[in-house]
């Protein structure tokens, strides 16, 4: 970057921190912005100052909100009675995607990791706990991913749950859509199997 204007080479870099950018990458972002309008770019830069300013934490769920509560814990039409506890809030907006869960969601703020310093207080565990208090939650449906950190965040938080009478589950893991058994892992072959459902 030695020939790049000291402001285009500091955009490069600046890019070049965000999560999957690469050196190629950023300085194709960085050419393409600067092939831009002069408003098109006002636009970016605005959308982006106004999602650190306007943006916080629901106080229920933990989801990113403009408001004190996100639309979803806000929402009446939402069965109280279905929890389903998530990593982080794209975790969340995934599930919503599919369109097929009406229940409300909890937003851990990332997994259990002793490797990296992130233990139980590191998460909106305790706050979990205070909303499965009031005994309207009937089943919490562990949603994390299939990898060391989610299976351990999911088993140390069943063993949290399970005593308070509540029914715990955690989604089915296994052969995505359109997948050939042949291509499978062992392990993805195994948790198809063991989270088959009756037809």
């Amino acid at each position: 970057m030695r020939n790049y204007p000291r402001a285009l080479a500091r955009l490069v870099e600046e890019l070049e921190k965000l999560p999957g950018v690469g050196p190629k990458t950023a300085q194709r972002l960085a050419f393409h912005l600067l092939g831009r309008p002069q408003e098109e770019v006002e636009a970016l830069s605005q959308a982006m100052l106004q999602v650190k300013e306007r943006i916080r934490t629901c106080r229920q769920c933990r989801t990113f909100s403009e408001e004190e509560l996100c639309s979803i814990c806000s929402d009446s039409r939402r069965d109280p009675h279905l929890l389903c506890v998530v990593a982080e809030a794209r975790d969340l907006h995934a599930l919503e995607r599919s369109r097929e869960f009406r229940g409300r969601y909890h937003v851990l703020g990332g997994l259990l990791s002793p490797i990296e310093g992130v233990g139980p207080e590191d998460l909106s565990i305790e706050l979990l706990l205070a909303r499965l208090q009031s005994g309207e939650v009937t089943e919490v449906i562990l949603a994390t991913n299939p990898v060391v950190e989610g299976d351990v965040t999911a088993a140390y938080l069943a063993g949290l749950i399970k005593p308070r009478g509540i029914k715990v589950t955690r989604i089915a893991l296994g052969l995505p859509v359109g997948g050939d058994l042949d291509y499978a892992d062992e392990i993805t072959v195994s948790r198809a199997l063991s989270g088959r459902t009756e037809m």
